[in-house]
């Protein structure tokens, strides 16, 4: 079993998976954990041995670890905690990993880890192109295009940052919970919230990809991941694959991809 970490800017999200027969991955482990830059090594490790005494894991079921990060101040600290969880180093996902992307942006080393890591497994399991929509913190739209060259792609701000904005910035909208509206219309200052962040998040995915597909001149897959996607993909009108463990699938790939390489 590969143990698999995604450190975001708001959560780590945690995966232990294993290689099926036709070539997919089964999670046998899934958690995730706050990011906060001020927890040491301790305790991130004490909270991962909690859940994984709790889902029945043993550290000796790991083969080896690999993490990407998008938080360099944790990614030494994770790191710890892999190697003494599985006895190995941790691949660790870089802009020079071995992803089979050919990356055609201008500034490959500014584009996130996370969305190259989504990219790679999107590209080598689904037909292309293929664009794959995850939805945290940022909402990102990432583009594979034919041979898998990575074109780039969009970023927004994410579901509970637009609302936590909106909240904060106005005198009487208050601090709501997520959920799927049933109704476009809304008819309770919650509603209207709700409706205009969830069901525009979902206008904005099928309005973007048809946007792309404009561009490339040829239909997309479209796949949809992330932790506030279970709120948005049931709105969209576009066809698509709901993948939510596309990160964590991607990270068993590229440690396949990569074991044999240095870092």
């Amino acid at each position: 079993m590969i143990l698999t970490i995604d450190i975001g800017n708001t959560t780590i999200s945690i995966g232990g998976l294993e290689k099926g027969s036709e070539g997919d991955y089964t999670v046998n482990l899934s958690a995730k954990m706050d990011t906060i830059h001020s927890r040491n090594q301790k305790d991130y490790l004490d909270e991962m041995k909690d859940f994984m005494e709790r889902e029945g894991v043993s550290s000796s079921s790991f083969d080896g670890a690999v993490i990407s990060s998008v938080v360099p101040c944790l990614t030494r600290t994770m790191q710890d905690c892999a190697c003494i969880l599985t006895g190995k180093s941790p691949v660790l996902i870089t802009i020079e990993s071995d992803t089979g992307l050919i990356v055609n942006v201008p500034e490959p080393n500014q584009v996130g880890l996370d969305r190259l890591v989504g990219a790679a497994w999107a590209g080598q399991r689904f037909p292309l192109p293929v664009i794959t929509v995850d939805m945290g913190t940022a909402t990102t739209f990432n583009v594979v295009d034919q041979g898998r060259v990575f074109l780039g792609g969009g970023i927004a701000p994410g579901l509970n940052t637009g609302l936590r904005a909106l909240s904060e910035r106005t005198a009487q909208l208050p601090y709501i919970s997520l959920s799927t509206p049933n109704h476009v219309i809304g008819r309770t200052t919650t509603e209207c919230m709700l409706s205009g962040a969830v069901m525009g998040a979902a206008a904005m995915v099928d309005g973007i990809t048809a946007r792309i597909e404009a561009q490339l001149g040829k239909p997309v897959t479209l796949v949809i991941t992330g932790g506030m996607a279970g709120y948005v993909e049931p709105l969209c009108s576009h066809s698509h694959i709901y993948e939510p463990d596309l990160l964590s699938k991607g990270l068993a790939f590229l440690y396949e991809r990569n074991i044999g390489s240095s870092y």
